[in-house]
């Protein structure tokens, strides 16, 4: 086996393994966005799924040639960047970041929200 036949059939592989990974990765990071618990971890989750797809895209960009995709992470990583600081400024504005916006109405706040509404009426 040649030098060059010996580098493209590594190459190959560690692309395999490179977008394997990266599967692997994408697919946990979703899983940590939809379990939560508070805002800051999804917002944090949101940010790492984007590294992961930018990391999608330059490895298909090695595997294919094209110079395009380049391009296209770079947009990606620019407007995940605005996107990051945007969340960051809506989080520091709402204060409360310890409880999940999506968390389950405990059995007493439900009946003190009822006897609010029925004492109010």
């Amino acid at each position: 086996m040649k030098f060059q036949q010996f580098s493209e059939r590594f190459l190959e592989v560690s692309l395999d393994i490179a977008l394997a990974l990266l599967c692997l990765s994408f697919f946990l990071t979703v899983i940590r966005i939809w379990r939560g618990p508070t805002l800051p971890d999804r917002v944090l989750g949101l940010d790492v799924l984007t590294g992961s797809a930018i990391g999608f895209i330059a490895v298909i960009g090695i595997d294919t040639g094209f110079t395009l995709y380049v391009d296209v992470a770079i947009a990606l990583g620019l407007v995940s960047f605005l996107a990051t600081i945007s969340f960051a400024r809506f989080i520091l504005a709402r204060g409360d970041t310890e409880r999940s916006p999506v968390a389950a109405v405990t059995d007493a706040d439900a009946d003190r929200a009822v006897l609010g509404d029925g004492a109010a009426s």
